[in-house]
């Protein structure tokens, strides 16, 4: 009898440790399936990731070119602004040249109007 007791200890013990070897497995498997999953949706985070990066490059290479482009044309706005009052001037000066002229008709007027375009050039 004890025989028998001691060999269905044994078998219990066996199919107890099939089991908890069998549970151990799937864990196993289960725990290797995470992991791959894991390693997946790191591998789509980091494209992601890549793609906004790239992004920000091209905006910032996009605001470095307007940055560049506004510096540009503000020299070019202050070189009109001295063009055009160097232009003033010379106008100013042909009016000042003829500021007591006088004339009746259109044809007393066209000596004083030409004294003005060539003061202006």
């Amino acid at each position: 009898m004890i025989g028998l007791l001691t060999g269905r200890v044994w078998q219990l013990a066996a199919v107890l440790l099939l089991a908890a070897l069998a549970g151990a497995g799937w864990q196993w498997n289960m725990a290797a399936h995470d992991c791959d999953q894991a390693l997946a949706d790191l591998a789509t985070e980091r494209k992601i990731s890549a793609d906004l990066q790239a992004s920000i490059r091209e905006q910032n290479r996009a605001v470095e070119a307007l940055g560049a482009a506004k510096l540009a044309a503000d020299e070019r706005g202050r070189a009109a602004q001295k063009l055009a009052a160097a232009n003033g001037k010379r106008f100013d000066g042909a009016l000042a040249r003829i500021a007591t002229a006088k004339a009746a008709t259109c044809d007393d007027a066209m000596p004083f109007v030409d004294q003005i375009i060539q003061g202006v050039r």
